[in-house]
C-alpha cells in the first residue's frame, strides 16, 4: 500500500539534495531564462542594420537619395565607401559587408531609361537569410509605385545564386558538430576518471598538469579531423557544397576550433561534479552557440547585447572563418582576426583550466 508520508520524506530529501547542488539548481533557472532572453531579445527573424558599403560612382543628388532611402529601411547599415565595384567584391569576399551598393557614374541617365535596373546591389548569397532580406529590399526600390514596373535596382547574388540552402548550411554545421561533440567529450573527460577512481593512478604518475591535459585532448584532435573529413566529403557527394577557398586553409581553421573546444571542455571538467553537471554546462554552452553565432539568424542583426555575446563564444568566429574560406573562397589574410581571437580563447580557456585541475582527488 502506497503510503504518502514515505513519498513526502523521500521527496524532502530530493528536494534538500537539489538545493545543495548549486549548478544544478543554477541549470533550473537559467536554461529558461536564457532561451526566453535569446529567443524574444536576441532572435530578430527580420534582419535589420546589416553590414553594407557603397560605391557611388555617379555622386549626384539622385544617388545620393538612393543611397538614404535604402539606409532609411534600415534593412543596411553603410559602414564603408568603396571606389569601384571590384572593392565592394574584395569586401563581401572578406566577409566585412553583407550587401554593397554600386551605383554606376550613368546613374541619372539610366533613371530615364525604364526598362533597364539603374544600379547594382550585390549581395551575400552565402546566407541565404541575408539573399532573402536583399531581395525584399531591391523589389522595394521602384522608380514607379506601380508593381508592374522594374526595379529600381538590379540584384547580383555571389556564392549562392541559386540560393541553395545546404550550401549555407553544411559549412555552418562544422562548427555545431565539432562544438557539441568536442566540449562533451572533453568535459566529460576528467570528471568520469574521477567517478571511477582512476585519478588514483594519475597521481602516482610523475605526469605533471599541463602534460596530463595536453594528453586528455590528444585523441580528440584526431577525432574532431575525422568528423570535419566526414562533414565536407558528405556535404560536396550528396549536397553539392563547393569548398572555394584552400582545403588546406579548412583543416588549418577546423584544427584551432577543435582546440579552442577541447580546452572549454577542460575548463567545464574542473567546474562539475559529475557527469551530469558536465553534459548540462556544455548544452548551456551549446545553444546560445547555435542561436547568436550566426548559423542561423544574421550576426549583424542582433542587439548589441547579444554580439557582445557572442563574440565570446568560439562557435561566433569559427562560422566566419569556415564560411569565408569554403563558400566565399577568402584565405587566412582576409580572416586574420577571428584567427586571433580564437588563439586568444585557448590561451585563456587552457590557463584557467590548468590552474583550476589539482592531481588530487576531492
Amino acid at each position: 500500500m502506497l503510503s504518502l508520508q514515505r513519498i513526502l520524506a523521500v521527496t524532502r530529501k530530493e528536494l534538500i539534495q537539489l538545493r545543495r547542488d548549486r549548478l544544478t539548481f543554477g541549470m533550473i533557472i537559467g536554461i529558461p531564462t536564457a532561451l526566453l532572453l535569446l529567443f524574444g531579445y536576441a532572435i530578430n527573424m527580420d534582419p535589420r542594420n546589416l553590414h553594407a558599403a557603397v560605391a557611388d560612382l555617379s555622386g549626384t543628388a539622385a544617388s545620393r537619395q538612393l543611397v538614404m532611402g535604402l539606409a532609411h529601411s534600415q534593412v543596411v547599415d553603410f559602414r564603408y565607401q568603396a571606389a569601384s565595384a571590384a572593392e565592394l567584391e574584395q569586401l563581401l569576399r572578406g566577409g566585412k559587408i553583407s550587401v554593397g551598393l554600386f551605383i554606376p557614374e550613368d546613374f541619372e541617365r539610366r533613371l530615364l531609361q525604364p526598362d533597364r535596373a539603374a544600379a547594382q546591389l550585390l549581395v551575400d548569397g552565402s546566407d541565404t537569410v541575408v539573399q532573402g532580406a536583399a531581395s525584399k529590399l531591391a523589389q522595394s526600390a521602384r522608380t514607379s509605385p506601380y508593381q508592374d514596373a522594374p526595379p529600381l535596382l538590379e540584384l547580383r547574388t555571389f556564392y549562392n545564386p541559386e540560393r541553395r540552402s545546404p550550401v549555407n548550411t553544411v559549412p555552418g554545421l562544422i562548427g555545431v558538430i565539432l562544438t557539441m561533440t568536442m566540449v562533451l567529450f572533453t568535459a566529460v573527460a576528467i570528471v568520469r576518471e574521477r567517478e571511477r577512481g582512476n585519478l588514483e593512478l594519475l597521481i602516482a604518475t610523475p605526469v605533471r598538469t599541463v602534460e596530463l591535459m595536453l594528453a586528455k585532448i590528444a585523441p580528440y584532435v584526431l577525432i574532431g579531423l575525422v568528423q570535419l573529413s566526414l562533414i565536407l566529403a558528405l556535404g560536396h557527394l550528396l549536397f553539392k557544397v563547393p569548398i572555394r577557398g584552400s582545403l588546406l586553409d579548412v583543416y588549418l581553421l577546423a584544427l584551432v576550433f577543435i582546440i579552442a573546444n577541447l580546452a572549454l571542455g577542460l575548463a567545464i571538467s574542473t567546474v562539475a561534479r559529475n557527469q551530469f553537471q558536465a553534459m548540462q554546462l556544455t548544452w548551456f554552452i551549446l545553444l546560445p552557440s547555435i542561436l547568436l553565432s550566426g548559423f542561423i539568424f544574421p550576426f549583424a542583426g542582433m542587439p548589441k547585447g547579444a554580439q557582445w555575446i557572442a563574440e565570446l563564444l568560439p562557435m561566433t568566429h569559427f562560422m566566419r572563418l569556415i564560411r569565408g574560406v569554403v563558400l566565399r573562397g577568402a584565405d587566412l589574410y582576409d580572416l586574420a582576426g577571428d584567427l586571433l581571437i580564437l588563439g586568444v580563447f585557448i590561451l585563456v580557456a587552457m590557463t584557467l583550466a590548468v590552474r583550476r585541475f589539482t592531481k588530487r582527488l576531492d
